[in-house]
């Protein structure tokens, strides 16, 4: 089968097409013929090796498993010997720990979930990861509640376009902050609110939120804590501006630790596991129309390296997908 492969840590340009062996499903696995992959967070880390570190999981001098990709949608191939709830030509999606840029992968019966009936393959694929982040962030830990104010920084990324609308789903009055090249599409997602970056600053407006999901770490936290309420609460949502060594994610998870002890509002990092249950509930949402995926481009396999460098340029709007489609074959449900 066709795979994109990296057999070193670096820039996009390490990111190649190869013929590698299919997988052979395990017996608590299903074979997955992959029809739309998306290009996540952590496919832009994993490929740099940084930060460092990652490395212990993923290999200190060279990577362990050499085809990215943590998040599929496609049709049930194959099935292991113990799999029971699965069965070839079911279509399903998954977040995956690797292997998603491929023709096929393999992934355990417990992680697919049945894809949105109303969603293409492609569309279905950007939502293993970023909606499965914004939901266990405003439901698990944040716990939303109706009439409360979520301010949303990176509104209009790949987790904030799910942020947004996850956040209305649980009724609350959102604020969206992004660019204004971006505005209207974080109102036509459902934001009460936008504050354009480019010409106000949330921090210094005088507002404040009961809850602030930053997915952008451009901000220091005693900026962030001027815009949260007193009695509210700060999820951090962003590797970057920690160095090379330890991320943003656990720079700010240390200083959360640091800082918690003495001050009423909660600074509450985490990270999100995937979970079959919760594309199960986002499931729901997308096929009753109150959720839906927020596609920036489509790059088809071979110019996988093109997909990560726009997706690391930091302007796409929503997801950037990555297709096993033919050029002539974007039809809906393929």
């Amino acid at each position: 089968m066709k795979a994109i492969v990296y057999h070193e840590y670096g820039p996009p340009g390490v990111l190649k097409l190869e013929e590698v062996d299919t997988p052979v499903p395990a017996p608590d696995e299903v074979l997955v013929r992959v029809l739309g992959a998306a290009v996540n967070p952590g496919d832009w880390d994993v490929m740099h090796g940084t930060p460092y570190v990652l490395r212990l999981a993923t290999g200190l001098r060279r990577p362990r498993n050499e085809v990215p990709g943590l998040a599929i949608a496609g049709r049930v191939e194959a099935v292991g010997s113990n799999v029971s709830e699965s069965a070839p030509g079911d279509e399903v999606y998954a977040e995956i720990g690797s292997g998603g840029f491929a023709e096929y992968a393999c992934v355990p019966e417990g992680a697919v979930a049945p894809k949105p009936s109303n969603l293409t393959f492609e569309e279905a694929a950007a939502v293993p990861v970023s909606g499965v982040t914004a939901l266990q962030a405003l439901r698990d830990i944040g716990r939303v509640q109706p009439g409360q104010s979520v301010l949303v920084n990176g509104a209009s990324g790949g987790v904030g376009t799910f942020a947004v609308q996850v956040a209305k789903t649980l009724g609350a009055d959102v604020t969206g902050v992004c660019s204004t090249t971006n505005a209207d599409l974080v109102r036509s997602i459902g934001a009460d609110h936008v504050v354009d970056y480019t010409r106000e600053d949330f921090t210094r407006n005088g507002q404040q939120y009961d809850l602030i999901l930053d997915n952008v770490g451009n901000r220091t936290l005693s900026e962030l804590r001027r815009a949260i309420s007193p009695n509210g609460m700060l999820i951090p949502n962003s590797n970057k501006g920690g160095g090379r060594w330890m991320g943003g994610f656990l720079r700010r998870a240390v200083q959360a630790l640091v800082v918690s002890p003495f001050v009423s509002q909660r600074l509450r990092p985490f990270a999100a596991t995937g979970k079959r249950a919760d594309l199960v509930v986002l499931t729901g949402l997308i096929e009753s129309g109150t959720v839906t995926p927020v596609i920036d481009r489509t790059y088809p396999l071979d110019q996988a390296a093109e997909a990560l460098s726009h997706y690391g340029a930091g302007h796409a709007r929503g997801k950037v997908i990555i297709t096993m489609m033919r050029n002539d074959a974007h039809e809906r449900g393929y």
